[in-house]
């Protein structure tokens, strides 16, 4: 379905991503705003990694209104507040996305909206 890219002429990942991926004409793109952790109670986890858990969970909330799931994503971007969160959530990435894994980038910001939230992603899903 995808054709995952990563060209033997540059730098293999440093993680469970690939450099690109390819989507064949005629799938149907859908692109998710950034998600945060917090639940529709307004609930929101302290762990990073509990964080990273509730915003794919969101995510997969917003591609299943399209009939699409998590395996339908194609990029993600990810941003968290501190270096200390970047192994938290990676141990969920690369636990909801097998290889080869959809590109990806990974940002240290200085925070969000809310000073709660250590975590943000958004996605892009073709189906």
């Amino acid at each position: 379905m995808f054709k995952f890219l990563t060209p033997k002429s540059i730098k293999p990942p440093f993680a469970r991503y690939s450099h690109g991926v390819e989507v064949p004409a005629g799938k149907r793109l859908v692109l998710c705003s950034g998600q945060v952790a917090i639940t529709a109670e307004d609930e929101i986890p302290e762990d990073a990694g509990a964080q990273a858990e509730l915003c794919f969970r969101n995510i997969a909330a917003v591609l299943g209104e399209a009939g699409l799931g998590l395996p339908d994503i194609v990029r993600i971007n990810a941003y968290v507040t501190d270096r200390a969160h970047l192994p938290p959530y990676m141990e969920v990435r690369d636990r909801l996305f097998s290889s080869p894994a959809p590109a990806s980038t990974l940002m240290i910001v200085s925070g969000f909206a809310r000073p709660e939230f250590k975590v943000e992603v958004e996605a892009i899903a073709a189906g």
